[in-house]
């Protein structure tokens, strides 16, 4: 090893996931002289569009981006790097399998009106439910802007933050004010119980709460995680669907030619061992290739886990730190599977073919028939299995940019809710993936007669891939599980809200921070916020 740095930078960004580029746009933008730092060939980490079969692109992982947060995107100029985003007038889609469907739409009064053909008490129910969900989820945004209070002392910045924060509890209506604690902590079965009657228009709206978790409809503290995925965007209680044009990777395209644009270098390929220190303080880090480079700052866009555990040199933890980081919760609990079709399949729910290309391009959510039958899809995981009867949130990307299609055929995007991590009876060998894949496909086929045979191309990407592929411990997409107990001041861990890890100039800029994951760029934000201030203090 080198004892001296072949390079030196102000600042170096772990990971050229989409928060690590937003992490480093936002340091160069300020100034500093940033690297980041990308182990694989490609950027954007989860955030990709990948090549299937035939020229068509598929999703990585995530495959819709309307939480992005409007000030990132505003801040850093994406749309003058090429960003176009298109949102559907539908937001979810979900067949039954009497033949029905509960439709969810931007337009909350024609949500409504549809969903007096379940029940007239649940379409009387919507507007109020979406003006509520609506209200308290720009409250949890007002918490979703702030650094967590120190959880000792406290500070003058603390104190404006409370401030802020009373601000926008007080512009809460009494009604909502009386609830929000109360619904917090509620599972989501609770919640939606409350409002409605029909339990497919219930589990409609509770997929959300669930999705890329390993929580179930039962599960404390649901509801903060639908409020969450609302918070900060136009969704509401339907939830937001917005594509970028070109797939998921253009978005990281735009925030990488806006980190190059303010100054950032970034290069690929370029793996981080660890971080050095000197006197409890960062020095910089080193590569696979035995280079060393220099910063004052790291800025880490790795989940909590493998930065504290696996960058760290253990002496800087300490035995009582290593035990708690080890025991951060990660259980991934869902794949993906991209599927190549040679024409649009037929969801005889959907109506006509005209009608159905509208209410198929919001998210196709295949097993939303009811609370307890979602409550058994995440039952069998527990346990190591896949449910016969998986939940599946699907798109069809094409239906919006055909071009991710160019032969003419479409792109299904599944998301398959509630895949073990570990399966109890084998391992994720060639034979379980392609089960899983079959399942999935036999899922759709309930609902879209005929789609088995339109399939020409198939991709499984399992949880222990998802790991392997994105460095996401234990597959799961958000960093942390995002329940209460890892929730604002307590997340990723208690004492560590604040986006500084245990070694002065190591900051934490992905979703295993505050507030969380999902494609938002806010942790990146908030932690920038918090390095820029450090370094006017020293």
């Amino acid at each position: 090893m080198s004892s001296q740095p072949s390079a030196s930078f102000d600042a170096i960004v772990v990971g050229g996931g989409h928060n690590g580029l937003v992490a480093g746009a936002y340091l160069a933008k300020a100034g500093l002289r940033t690297l980041v730092l990308e182990k694989r060939a490609t950027l954007g980490g989860t955030l990709e569009t990948r090549p299937l079969a035939d020229g068509k692109c598929a999703p990585g992982l995530f495959h819709t981006v309307g939480r992005l947060r409007p000030s990132v995107a505003r801040e850093l100029g994406l749309r003058g790097h090429g960003l176009k985003l298109v949102a559907p007038e539908v937001r979810a889609f979900a067949p039954q399998p009497d033949g029905r469907a509960v439709t969810l739409w931007a337009d909350a009064a024609r949500t409504a009106d549809e969903l007096r053909a379940w029940s007239r008490a649940d379409g009387a129910a919507w507007v109020e439910f979406d003006r509520h969900v609506r209200a308290l989820a720009a409250f949890i945004a007002s918490l979703n802007d702030a650094t967590p209070p120190a959880t000792s002392g406290g500070s003058v910045g603390d104190a404006i933050t409370g401030l802020l924060l009373g601000r926008a509890f007080k512009k809460l209506s009494k009604d909502d004010a009386r609830q929000l604690l109360r619904i917090l902590p509620m599972a989501i079965a609770d919640f939606v119980a409350e409002s409605f009657e029909s339990d497919p228009v219930r589990a409609a709206i509770a997929m959300r709460a669930v999705a890329f978790t390993a929580l179930g409809s039962w599960s404390m503290g649901t509801t903060a995680a639908l409020l969450a995925d609302s918070a900060g965007n136009d969704g509401g209680a339907a939830g937001q669907t917005v594509y970028a044009m070109g797939g998921p990777g253009a978005l990281a395209d735009a925030l990488a030619a806006a980190a190059r644009g303010f100054g950032a270098e970034i290069r690929t390929g370029a793996e981080v061992l660890g971080v050095t220190t000197a006197d409890g303080r960062v020095t910089g880090v080193t590569l696979a290739s035995g280079e060393e480079i220099a910063a004052p700052i790291v800025a880490s866009g790795l989940d909590p886990k493998r930065t504290l555990l696996g960058l760290l040199p253990p002496l800087e933890l300490g035995p009582n730190l290593r035990w708690r980081a080890g025991n951060i919760r990660q259980p991934g609990r869902v794949a993906r599977v991209n599927l190549g079709l040679s024409t649009l399949p037929v969801f005889p729910a959907a109506g006509e073919p005209e009608e159905a290309s509208r209410r198929l391009r919001g998210r196709i959510l295949v097993g939303a028939t009811g609370i307890d039958d979602m409550e058994r899809a995440f039952d069998a995981s527990k346990y190591g299995r896949v449910s016969e009867a998986l939940l599946l949130e699907a798109t069809i990307p094409t239906l919006v940019d055909p071009s991710l299609a160019p032969d003419g055929g479409h792109v299904m995007s599944v998301i398959a809710q509630y895949v073990p991590y570990r399966l109890a009876d084998g391992t994720w060998d060639a034979d379980a993936r392609e089960a899983l894949g079959d399942r999935v496909v036999a899922r759709l086929e309930s609902v879209a007669p005929g789609i088995s045979a339109l399939v020409t191309a198939r991709e499984v990407l399992t949880p222990v891939d998802l790991e392997a592929e994105y460095g996401l411990t234990g597959g799961h997409p958000y960093h942390q599980e995002p329940s209460l107990d890892a929730w604002f001041a307590w997340r990723p861990l208690v004492g560590h809200a604040r986006y500084r890890m245990p070694v002065a100039g190591l900051y934490l800029v992905g979703p295993g921070a505050h507030p969380g994951g999902g494609v938002t760029g806010a942790p990146a934000q908030n932690a920038v916020k918090e390095i820029l201030a450090d370094r006017k203090r020293r």
